[in-house]
């Protein structure tokens, strides 16, 4: 077993399938979980997603979610912080502000995003993860980034693979509460590249709802 699963990035693939899902459509609920990369298409060929996470490594947020679990700061919402205490998960849930115990050590190994991006891009163009009809790179943001700044992550991983024969087709940065695809194909204009979607509070629970129990399923 990898040292990543050993770490539980299994909730995190399956959360990321179910957003995927949930916010641009059933086509993406035939992804199976793999390795190099992490979604598939059972094909082996039509559809391949890197799942990752960035954020910065000073913003871990584990001793917030003791104070409130230890009453030191007024909980919103106590169900919320069961949840998190009882499935070791807190993705998508109070606002992202804090780390479950299980995936406490997958974020630790997080790293800045543009340096995560730099690795995934390199790692496509060299054959790392094989060849796809469509490719995608799906990031967990663990640090708020507005329509500008996904944007700007758009440019950026455009002008990093622009030399490349093999490319990502997507990239799809997943903020707490906003969701944003970057089409990275070529021949479009850069306004036709970027769609954010919100994403509710409701949406979010069922998600981690959703993959909470596929983590159990998995055990069963």
């Amino acid at each position: 077993m990898s040292a990543f699963r050993k770490y539980g990035t299994c909730f995190f693939e399956e959360y990321a399938r179910i957003e995927l899902s949930t916010l641009l459509g059933r086509e993406f609920d035939c992804l199976v979980d793999r390795d190099r990369p992490d979604l598939q298409s059972p094909d082996d060929r039509h559809l391949g997603i890197e799942v990752t996470r960035a954020m910065e490594e000073s913003k871990l947020a584990a001793q917030q979610l003791l104070k409130e679990v230890a009453g030191i700061v007024p909980a919103a919402d106590r169900q919320d912080l069961e949840n998190i205490v009882s499935t070791g998960y807190a993705y998508g849930l109070r606002e992202g502000r804090y780390i479950g115990t299980r995936e406490l050590p997958y974020w630790m190994l997080a790293k800045p995003l543009r340096m995560i991006l730099q690795s995934k891009v390199s790692k496509a163009g060299n054959g790392f993860y094989g060849r796809f009809d469509k490719m995608g790179l799906f990031v967990f943001c663990k640090d708020d980034l507005d329509e500008a700044q996904a944007a700007q992550t758009c440019r950026y991983v455009m002008q990093l693979q622009r030399n490349q024969e093999i490319r990502y087709n997507r990239l799809y940065l997943a903020d707490i509460d906003q969701f944003f695809v970057c089409n990275l194909d070529e021949g479009l204009s850069f306004d036709a590249r970027l769609l954010t979607i919100p994403v509710t509070q409701d949406q979010r629970q069922e998600m981690f709802l959703q993959a909470i129990r596929a983590q159990f399923e998995r055990r069963g």
